[in-house]
């Protein structure tokens, strides 16, 4: 099949690269209201982009109406936020903290989760998270159709025992994250294959 993406509306394009472009990590991100309310969303455009300085990428569609989602409003306005990565433990929470809310709520509260401070930023991070990432804006690169956060990481937190401190190597066999598969699929990391 040969398809022409500039004959695609934009809903057709989103939903054969987010289909195809497969799996994908999820971001669950901390931010505060205007009002100090902790919001926690999940996205999974999302991913790593370099170490040195240490960045990752986020990409926030906008609402249905064109108004921005309650993340993107409280990255631009405060510059700060907190990436965690989604294990199996926590997949179905995470999978609440899209629930639609009015921003006086917290998600975290509604799918059951638990914020501890940060150390380097004003958003929380949640604590059953295996990884937290803390976060100041580095870029912001916009679209007709969203705002893409380059985030520079300013704290680690990870789950005791998942980092081997003398080797910098992640303990794999305590570590199930889970990623997006399309639509509502999610899809595990247990089966592992090491190639030579």
């Amino acid at each position: 099949m040969e398809i022409d993406l500039e004959s695609l509306t934009a809903y057709q394009r989103y939903k054969l690269m987010a289909s195809l472009i497969v799996p994908r990590p999820i971001a669950l991100i901390t931010t505060l209201s205007e009002t100090g309310v902790v919001n926690a969303a999940p996205f999974s455009m999302f991913n790593m982009v370099g170490e040195d300085p240490p960045i990752v990428m986020v990409s926030i569609n906008a609402r249905d109406d064109a108004a921005l989602k309650d993340t993107a409003v409280n990255i631009v306005r405060d510059r700060e936020f907190v990436v965690h990565i989604t294990d199996e433990d926590m997949m179905q929470k995470m999978h609440r903290c899209g629930d639609h809310l009015p921003n006086t709520i917290s998600e975290l509260a509604h799918a059951g989760l638990h914020a501890a401070p940060s150390l380097r930023v004003a958003p929380p991070r949640i604590v059953e998270a295996p990884v937290a990432f803390e976060c100041t804006l580095y870029e912001l690169m916009e679209t007709t159709s969203r705002q893409v956060f380059i985030g520079q990481i300013r704290w680690l937190h990870v789950r005791d025992g998942l980092v081997d401190m003398d080797t910098w190597r992640v303990n794999l066999d305590t570590y199930f994250p889970v990623g997006r598969f399309g639509a509502n699929f999610y899809t595990t990391t247990r089966d592992r294959i090491a190639l030579t």
